[in-house]
């Protein structure tokens, strides 16, 4: 009896130590693969992430444009424009005029625009048979000429020079050559004029511009070239 007794006692010891040791299966609930829970996630730490949503679609089936930037400005379209030919007190009249309206400073300009004298060497005054025989004269010497009428009277230029000491000079070459009767002559006198420029402003300025009527001397306002 004694002998089944530690028989008894040592399966019991054995059972015992198996079941401790997890020879007897998972009768504690615990994991016998930890790598598997350390690689499991972690339902308390995953959040769902929304992707952009996109623009709607236009009428054509593309995205629509982006809304403009609040606090955006669209620059009005401007051209540039000019009226020629005022005299110098029809400038005078004009910068007045502008100073009156809305416009800035910057907006408008009177430029002064001169036209340089013209010079020639002069024959006249003829009347027609004259100037006929004067052209044969100078065919013979071999000197260039033209038909003018200038103040002076009808007539003929044998040369042409932009100042009159230029045509002086012009004058003593042709006296060589064996012209005699020839004089210097104003052709046309040095001219002054004005340009009213309006470099860039928008239709409702230039529209403010051409309504000051009397003030531009009937010049009209052009594109600029």
């Amino acid at each position: 009896m004694l002998r089944w007794t530690i028989v008894a006692l040592a399966l019991a010891n054995l059972l015992y130590y198996g079941w401790t040791q997890g020879l007897l299966g998972d009768t504690q609930g615990k994991q016998r693969e930890p790598e598997r829970l350390q690689a499991q996630l972690r339902p308390e730490t995953v959040r769902l992430v929304t992707p952009p949503s996109s623009p709607p679609p236009s009428s054509n089936g593309s995205p629509s444009a982006p809304a403009p930037t609040p606090g955006s400005v669209t620059e009005p379209d401007t051209r540039c424009w000019v009226a020629s030919g005022f005299s110098t007190a029809e400038a005078e009249t004009l910068r007045n005029a502008l100073t009156t309206t809305g416009l800035a400073a910057s907006a408008w300009r009177i430029e002064e625009v001169r036209v340089p004298g013209r010079w020639i060497v002069y024959m006249g005054r003829f009347n027609p048979e004259q100037v006929a025989r004067k052209k044969v004269e100078l065919r013979e010497l071999k000197v260039d000429f033209r038909e003018v009428n200038i103040a002076a009277g009808p007539g003929l230029a044998l040369g042409t020079f932009s100042t009159e000491e230029a045509a002086e000079q012009g004058l003593r070459d042709l006296a060589r050559k064996g012209v005699r009767t020839a004089r210097v002559e104003a052709e046309r006198p040095e001219t002054v004029s004005h340009v009213l420029r309006l470099p860039a402003v928008t239709d409702a300025q230039r529209a403010e511009v051409a309504g000051l009527g009397a003030a531009l001397a009937g010049k009209p306002l052009q594109p600029c070239e």
